[in-house]
């Protein structure tokens, strides 16, 4: 199974500088796990000490946040994409 998970701009220093990489996995956590054992440091980056993923993150499978559906333990499909998007703070 190849699912494609976009990187974000400051987790690319794991992943070789490659917008996006394959991993496998049948659900988020599995494939998170997929990932962390291709590109070590990635797990800690998105989950918490909890095993949660980090308040300041964002999970998204083909364009949908993981929050509103079964979080970490959503499945995956062949062909599915997995965005991972660092929250944006700012203001004056």
């Amino acid at each position: 199974m190849a699912i494609n998970v976009r990187i974000p701009q400051p987790l690319r220093n794991l992943t070789g500088n490659q917008s996006t990489v394959s991993a496998g996995g049948e659900t988020l956590l599995a494939c998170i796990a997929h990932l962390d054992s291709s590109y070590p440091g990635i797990r800690e980056r998105v989950m918490d000490e909890a095993g949660q993923i980090r308040r300041f993150v964002n999970v998204y499978i083909n364009g949908d946040d993981v929050r509103f559906m079964d979080g970490l333990a959503t499945p995956l499909k062949d062909g599915d994409e997995v965005s991972i998007v660092p929250a944006v703070a700012g203001g004056a």
